[in-house]
């Protein structure tokens, strides 16, 4: 790897590793504190790189991309970022990063996305090589391809409105599961190919399908859905199309729909004009062993999937439930100021939740209403879940499993979410990064938040401790210990 990279983040610590692991692949690199700094350098014609955090102190890395593009066209800039959302990985989408990767992001993964930034780089420096290199920034998606015209769709900027959306849509989470579904939504949104949204019941389908069409440039025409129930002949489909016209067609459970009607509905798509209707699909089934076992029209499946995306289910990301928890309680009337005791959170994080999303956000909701006092305990969990389906498991409460059985079916999981592709590379360093967090985390709660007893009770050093903390973005509280 050579070439000049330009650093910009407030944390010391992210600065430093940063520094070092580019200088050891054959970089020069320059870092700063200051997006002014950084700016300056990219006027001055410093860099062929740029990584960047967002949240500076003396400005905004997504704000400060348009700038950067108009000082240095075709200049790549990488986003990390803390502020872990779907508004994020739009945001940057819509600003033209070249890449957008959250904190704490898996420091191989980054060496070589930044390692592709440079090559394409390189490769258009050389004006042959210029049309090779459009539409693949970003994670190599072709963001601004239109529908089978080909017409061009311009990026519709996220405004106050769309922004206030944002914190409507409970598809909250950290965990790498949720990290790859905002990267592919962030990526389709502002294209015109069809997506299949697939996942279990519960698990937010119709909430992703809102997403793409609300925060894309049809957000101002409408989002039609429908059901097997209302595609129930040609002139029900043909008035479904109608109305949806220049915005949205979500057909919900295609699978469910008759032969015959899927036949009218393959019609009705192939007549329709190139862009007239964009088309979402969401299914609980998959779609594709559906069609294959000739249950789906094979024609149908591929006008309806340009673009597959799975939705985890809500025990592969357990590290999301006190987010989704604590995000339902605050919309409850009589929630917003409760709190969620440790062991309590705990049982949240136990139970199997084969009801998803939709169960747990019931079960606050039940919690927010029976809650006696200041905050959720343990004992209100249990009654919130008793009677509810697997509820065993929450009695066993994995007796029985080793941690490294827990970790297997948590990884056989991670692969089978993927459908047969492998996960991105760096996988190692990103697994056990999942597993020192909140190692790391509890022995801070277990020590009051006391750096130097946590590194003790580690076994660790107490800087190498500090230095883990800033790069996983750990809070630390101090607190006296009752024991």
């Amino acid at each position: 790897m050579d070439g000049t990279v330009l650093v910009a983040d407030d944390d010391r610590t992210i600065r430093t590793v940063l520094t070092q692991a580019f200088t050891r692949a054959g970089c020069k690199v320059h870092a700063t504190s200051s997006m002014e700094t950084l700016k300056r350098w990219v006027r001055e014609g410093m860099g062929d790189l740029v990584i960047s955090d967002v949240v500076m102190p003396d400005g905004n890395g997504l704000e400060a991309l348009p700038e950067i593009a108009r000082a240095r066209p075709g200049l790549p800039v990488i986003v990390i970022s803390a502020q872990n959302t779907i508004m994020t990985a739009i945001r940057a989408t819509e600003a033209e990063a070249f890449d957008y990767l959250p904190k704490p992001f898996d420091l191989p993964d980054l060496m070589q996305r930044a390692a592709r930034a440079l090559k394409i780089r390189r490769r258009r420096a050389r004006p042959g090589d210029a049309a090779q290199a459009e539409g693949e920034d970003f994670g190599g998606s072709e963001r601004r391809e239109g529908g089978e015209g080909g017409a061009p769709v311009a990026p519709a900027a996220v405004g106050a409105e769309a922004a206030a959306l944002a914190t409507d849509l409970p598809l909250i989470g950290q965990s790498a599961p949720m990290q790859i579904l905002y990267r592919l939504i962030a990526q389709v949104i502002h294209t015109d190919l069809s997506v299949l949204i697939q996942g279990a019941s519960g698990t937010g389908k119709s909430l992703i399908a809102r997403a793409i069409h609300d925060f894309g440039p049809r957000r101002g025409a409408p989002l039609v859905s429908a059901g097997a129930l209302d595609l129930t002949d040609a002139v029900a489909a043909r008035d479904l199309m109608h109305r949806a016209r220049g915005g949205t067609l979500l057909i919900e459970e295609p699978g469910d729909l008759g032969r015959g009607m899927q036949a009218i509905l393959t019609r009705l798509l192939d007549l329709a004009e190139a862009g007239e209707v964009r088309l979402i699909a969401t299914s609980r089934r998959d779609l594709a062993a559906v069609t294959e076992a000739g249950e789906f029209r094979e024609d149908l499946y591929f006008r309806l999937a340009s673009l597959v995306i799975a939705v985890p289910r809500l025990c592969e990301r357990i590290e999301d439930i006190p987010l989704l928890a604590r995000h339902f309680l605050a919309g409850h009337p009589r929630g917003a100021g409760l709190a969620i005791s440790a062991r309590a959170e705990e049982l949240l994080r136990r139970y199997s939740w084969p009801g998803n999303v939709r169960q747990l956000e019931n079960a606050v909701k039940r919690l927010a209403l029976t809650a006696t006092g200041p905050e959720i305990r343990r004992s209100d969990v249990e009654a919130a879940l008793a009677g509810q389906p697997e509820a065993a498991q929450v009695k066993r409460g994995g007796e029985g499993e080793t941690l490294s059985q827990s970790v297997a079916g948590h990884l056989r999981r991670y692969f089978d979410l993927h459908q047969g592709s492998l996960p991105p590379p760096g996988l190692h360093a990103r697994i056990l990064a999942e597993v020192e967090r909140p190692l790391i985390e509890i022995a801070l709660e277990a020590t009051g938040g006391n750096q130097l007893r946590c590194a003790e009770l580690l076994g660790i050093n107490r800087n190498t401790l500090r230095k883990k903390i800033a790069l996983l973005d750990i809070r630390v509280t101090r607190r006296r210990k009752l024991m």
